[in-house]
């Protein structure tokens, strides 16, 4: 590493080194926790890894990008919870933190490698490219939203279901918590990226694409949060936390859409129920996995009563 490879910039405001280093770096949050780890990160010329640091806003933030990821992603003994498995697809809940798969600057510690030391994965995707290493991924859930995931094991599995994801044959169903309370409402707004932010998406961005939510109020807590039920009729990347977004009513603890929170360490999403035909018994699955416990207590923090 060579001292003038790193780069630097003054602390904008204060608050936590992890939101600090994604504004001025123009990187994820996600990502910025990546470097941080990796020890590529310094605070007044002192190395930090935690992104809990609290920053008074007036320090000198100096980074430096990890190198890019080897070719090779290895298998990693990994827990999983498994909702379901046979000899075609399998589905996990997956735990908030964990990125679906390896991506610039992370090749260890995602569903893909925790998968690849349980079970054979289908080969669609393999290479290993711009948008990551996705043996057997047909859908993602972002690095911080837990929840159902299903994940080919074969190739005849990996085409039919992704062939039905894209014509719009699954149903996914989400549940967040909401800072303000949303109509019972179906919104249909355009989701691209952000014209002046590149880790973000809005809702008429560049390049937009045409994207459908369905939300449900399940409850309001005292302090008008509340529990909500999204179901997406489209995929699009951040697609849940754009719209509560555009409705003025973003996620809880979303620090990219909305503001970070003292009652959960991530945005309050999960994805509850998925249903979709599977590839090869032609049979309807409907995996559901309750919500994991920061969500539940995030909610009773807020005065609300748990009704899922």
């Amino acid at each position: 590493m060579s001292q003038d490879s790193w780069q630097s910039a003054p602390t904008p405001e204060a608050g936590r080194l992890d939101v600090m280093l994604a504004k001025v770096a123009g990187i994820s949050r996600a990502l910025a926790r990546v470097w941080l780890e990796a020890g590529a990160v310094k605070v007044g010329g002192v190395l930090i890894q935690k992104g809990s640091t609290n920053l008074k806003g007036t320090e000198i933030l100096e980074w430096l990008p990890p190198p890019p990821l080897p070719s090779e992603i290895l298998p990693e003994d990994i827990a999983l919870t498994i909702l379901f498995e046979d000899d075609f697809v399998i589905v996990v809940d997956k735990p908030a933190g964990m990125l679906t798969h390896p991506a610039a600057h992370v090749h260890s510690g995602t569903l893909v490698n925790a998968l690849l030391g349980r079970v054979p994965l289908a080969l669609e995707g393999e290479d290993f490219g711009v948008e990551g290493y996705r043996p057997g991924i047909v859908h993602r859930l972002d690095q911080d939203t837990s929840g159902v995931i299903i994940v080919a094991k074969t190739r005849e599995a990996h085409s039919k279901l992704a062939k039905a994801f894209a014509d719009r044959r699954s149903k996914k169903h989400y549940l967040a918590i909401t800072v303000g309370v949303p109509l019972d409402t179906s919104i249909e707004a355009s989701i691209g990226r952000h014209p002046t932010i590149k880790t973000r998406m809005s809702v008429a961005g560049t390049n937009a694409k045409d994207a459908k939510t369905d939300f449900r109020v399940l409850d309001i807590s005292p302090n008008q949060h509340a529990l909500v039920e999204a179901r997406i009729h489209t995929g699009r990347t951040h697609q849940i936390r754009v719209h509560l977004q555009y409705l003025k009513t973003p996620i809880l603890g979303d620090d990219v859409y909305g503001k970070p929170s003292s009652l959960i360490d991530r945005q309050a999403l999960h994805a509850y129920r998925l249903e979709v035909q599977h590839p090869i018994t032609l049979e309807t699955l409907r995996i559901e996995c309750p919500p994991p416990e920061d969500m539940v207590q995030a909610w009773l923090g807020l005065g609300g009563v748990w009704k899922v």
